[in-house]
C-alpha cells in the first residue's frame, strides 16, 4: 500500500513514522508547502519527498494523510477526492461551518471514504467507559465532567490560525461527549478568560474556558480546558450514573498531586508533557484502521459529518462566551453559513 502524507511539521512527522510501522504500508511519500521541511524529514525517515502535492498524486496513491495547516484542510481534502484517493486528515474539517458543510457534502455525495482524525475515539480508557455505559453497568448518566488541559501554551504564531480555544481544543472533548454517550447536546452556555501571555487576547482567543453542556436526554456535561497546566498535560473524563461511574485518564502518569495527607499512591514523577504522549498509542491505532478503510475493508470511523456535529458544539461555545448568553444548537443550523465547493 502506498500512503502519501501532507504537512512534514511536528504531527505529520509523528504520523510518518507511525505509518512506517504499520505492515500494510509498503511506501511512504511526503509532500509539504514547505519543501525543504518535506526533503529533512524523508531524509530523516528514508522515505521520498514529492516535488509538490500533483506529482505526488500523479504517482498513484492508496490513501493520503492530511496533517497540513488547518487553514488548508477543506482544500486538500477537496484534492484528495478530485483524484479518488481515500482520505485521512486531522481534526478540524475547516475553521467554519460552511466549510466543514461543503466537505460534508461532498462526501455523502461521493463514494471515497474520508476520516477524520479524532484519536480519542481509539483510546483504551475512553473505549472502555463506552463500553460500561452502554452495556448498562452504569445506569442512567447524570453528570460528565470532561477536561482538557495543556501543560504549556502553543506558539504565539499559532493562535490567530486556530480557530480559538473551543474549535482547536475543547471540540475533543465535545466529539467524544457524543460517540460515547450516543446522545446530543441541545445547549451550551460558556465562559472564557486571560490570565496568561497578551498573545492570546491579542489572537481574540482564550487561554481557559469552561461549559456547561445539556444533552437531549437531560443529562449535563462539563468540559474544561486550558493552556496552562503547570502539573503537566492533563486529559480526562469522568462519567457519572446511577449505579456507577468510570474515570478516563486516570492513569500512573496523571498529573494529580493531591492535598489530602493520607493517601495511597503518590503522583507520578513523569507527568505526560504532552498530547502526542497522552494519546500515542490512539494514534497509533487510528492509522492502523484508516489503511483498513483505504483498503476498502471497514467504513469510516469518523466521517465529516461527525466532525461537523462536534464543530456546531464549539460554535455554541463561542456565541456563547462571547455573548455571555446560553446558546442553542437549533440556532447554530439555523444561521449556519451557506455551504463551499472548497478545492
Amino acid at each position: 500500500m502506498k500512503i502519501g502524507l501532507i504537512g512534514t511539521g511536528r504531527i505529520g512527522a509523528f504520523h510518518a513514522r507511525t505509518l512506517q510501522r504499520i505492515p500494510s504500508v509498503s511506501d511512504l511519500v511526503v509532500a509539504d508547502a514547505d519543501t525543504v521541511r518535506a526533503v529533512a524529514l524523508a531524509d530523516t525517515l528514508g522515505v521520498r519527498a514529492a516535488a509538490g502535492i500533483p506529482e505526488m498524486y500523479a504517482e498513484g496513491l492508496d490513501g493520503v494523510v492530511i496533517t497540513a495547516a488547518t487553514s488548508a484542510h477543506a482544500a486538500l481534502i477537496h484534492q484528495a477526492l478530485d483524484a479518488g484517493v481515500p482520505v485521512f486528515c486531522e481534526k478540524p474539517v475547516a475553521l467554519d461551518v460552511a466549510g466543514t458543510l461543503g466537505v460534508v457534502e461532498r462526501t455523502r455525495a461521493g463514494s471515497v471514504p474520508v476520516q477524520i482524525g479524532f484519536q480519542r475515539r481509539f483510546d483504551a480508557g475512553y473505549r472502555a467507559a463506552r463500553e460500561a455505559l452502554r452495556s448498562g453497568e452504569l445506569g442512567w448518566l447524570h453528570t460528565l465532567r470532561a477536561c482538557t488541559s495543556d501543560r504549556t501554551p502553543p506558539p504565539a504564531a499559532f493562535i490567530p490560525t486556530s480557530g480559538g480555544l473551543f474549535r482547536d481544543c475543547s471540540i475533543h472533548d465535545f466529539d467524544i461527549l457524543r460517540w460515547l454517550t450516543g446522545r446530543e447536546v441541545v445547549s451550551v452556555y460558556a465562559q472564557g478568560a486571560n490570565r496568561g501571555a497578551p498573545f492570546f487576547a491579542d489572537g481574540d482567543d482564550v487561554d481557559t474556558c469552561a461549559a456547561l453542556l445539556r444533552f437531549d436526554d437531560d443529562t449535563l456535561a462539563t468540559v474544561t480546558a486550558t493552556r496552562y497546566n503547570g502539573a503537566g498535560h492533563d486529559v480526562r473524563l469522568e462519567v457519572c450514573g446511577s449505579e456507577g461511574a468510570r474515570f478516563v485518564g486516570l492513569d500512573d502518569r496523571a498529573p494529580l498531586p493531591s492535598a489530602e495527607p493520607k493517601l495511597s499512591w503518590r503522583q507520578a514523577a513523569d507527568p505526560y508533557d504532552s498530547f502526542m504522549e497522552r494519546f500515542h498509542d490512539a494514534y497509533v491505532t487510528e492509522l492502523g484502521r484508516f489503511t483498513e478503510v483505504a483498503a476498502g475493508r471497514t467504513p469510516s470511523p469518523c466521517t465529516p459529518a461527525d466532525a461537523l456535529e462536534a464543530l456546531y458544539v464549539a460554535e455554541a461555545c463561542e456565541r456563547s462566551r462571547r455573548t455571555g448568553a446560553p446558546v442553542t444548537l437549533a440556532e447554530v443550523r439555523d444561521t449556519a453559513g451557506p455551504t463551499t465547493s472548497g478545492g
